[in-house]
C-alpha cells in the first residue's frame, strides 16, 4: 500500500488551516520522476556521476532538490506538475475522507506550493533535510517513518520541538 499523509497548513496567510491529502506514487512513477528530474539538472549544466544518475529521486534529494533552481522552465513545468499530482484537497478539514483534486484557487499562497512540494518529497524518500520541520500527520504507521537511508543519523529520544507531530 503506498504511503500517504494529511497536510495541514499553519504558515499565518490565505491557506492557514487548509487541508492536503498527499499520496506516494507508484515507485516506478517516482523513479522515473527522479531520474527526468537528473536528465534536466545534467541538460543545464550541473555535473551528476553516474552513480548518483542511478538513484532516480534518493539521487535528487543526494544532490540537492535546491539545484533544480537552475533548470530551464520548459524541463521544470513538467516536474512539478508532476509533484502536484500527489496532492490533493480535503475542501472540509473535519471530513478528511471528501477530497478532490486541487482547483483554481485552493491554493492561495505560493508559500504553500513549496511546502507541499517538500511533503511530496519527503513522502516519497523517508526523511527531510534537517532543517526542515513538518507538521503533517500520515497515516502509516510511526514505524515506516523512521530514516531509511545510512545517511541519516540515528533517531534521537523524542522531543518536544516542531518535528515531534511525525
Amino acid at each position: 500500500m503506498r504511503k500517504e499523509l494529511f497536510y495541514t497548513i499553519t504558515d499565518e496567510g490565505r491557506d492557514k488551516g487548509k487541508m492536503f491529502k498527499i499520496t506516494e506514487a507508484p515507485a516506478v512513477q517516482a523513479d522515473r520522476w527522479g531520474i527526468r528530474a537528473m536528465l534536466a539538472l545534467n541538460k543545464n549544466g550541473v555535473a551528476i556521476p553516474d552513480e548518483i544518475m542511478r538513484m532516480g529521486l534518493i539521487g535528487i534529494i543526494a544532490v540537492g532538490i535546491h539545484k533544480l533552481r537552475g533548470v530551464a522552465w520548459e524541463d521544470l513545468e513538467p516536474l512539478l506538475d508532476d509533484m502536484m499530482g500527489c496532492v490533493m484537497f480535503v475542501p472540509t478539514p473535519t471530513q478528511p475522507n471528501v477530497i478532490r483534486k486541487v482547483m483554481g484557487e485552493d491554493i492561495e499562497e505560493v508559500a504553500t506550493l513549496a511546502i507541499l512540494r517538500k511533503e511530496v518529497l519527503q513522502l516519497h524518500v523517508g526523511f527531510t533535510p534537517p532543517a526542515d520541520r513538518s507538521t503533517s500527520q500520515t497515516s502509516a504507521d510511526a514505524s515506516e517513518q523512521q530514516p531509511t537511508t545510512p545517511t541519516s543519523p540515528p533517531p534521537s529520544a523524542p522531543s518536544s520541538g516542531p518535528n515531534s507531530q511525525r
